[in-house]
């Protein structure tokens, strides 16, 4: 089951690399059933909180008509950030179930671990690992591409 959701989460990501955005993507599952989606749109709108994660929670709390989202589990192809894992933790989530670990901001479980930190008053279960490999591809290749598009226009201008 855990590999069908994180395969939504993957399509989200992928929607965003067409749109030239990082390939993160996230869905959130209440009693079997996806009923909110979401994918990076930072470059876009140019705002800094418009994670995968974040808009997700904002559509699933439109959905459930409470910022509670108890018994929801959330599939997401990247390790969270502070500030998903926060949302995370406010708004209730049961679980987080993660594909790529991230070395560089991850807060459910590399760096620090919020959503099972005791010391909150709501804590969610943190599953990493969730179809890995595939979903640490989608960046690595994301960003190969991005490198690779940079050097060709740097070529063509000199």
């Amino acid at each position: 089951m855990q590999n069908k959701f994180m395969k939504a989460a993957i399509n989200e990501a992928k929607k965003a690399a067409v749109k030239d955005e990082v390939p993160i993507g996230a869905v959130i599952v209440y009693d079997g059933k996806i009923i909110a989606r979401g994918h990076n749109t930072r470059q876009k709108t140019q705002n800094a909180i418009n994670h995968a994660e974040i808009i997700a929670i904002q559509k699933a709390c439109k959905k459930v008509g409470s910022w509670r989202l108890i018994n929801c589990d959330i599939y997401v192809t990247l390790e969270p950030c502070p500030m998903c894992a926060g949302a995370i933790i406010n708004s209730r989530i049961s679980s987080v179930y993660f594909g790529a670990y991230d070395q560089k901001a991850g807060c459910a479980g590399t760096l620090y671990n919020l959503p099972e930190d005791e010391r909150f008053n709501h804590r969610a279960k943190v599953v990493g690992g969730v179809m890995e490999q595939e979903c640490a591809n989608l960046l690595s290749d994301f960003f190969k591409q991005k490198r690779e598009k940079q050097k060709q226009q740097k070529n063509l201008s000199e």
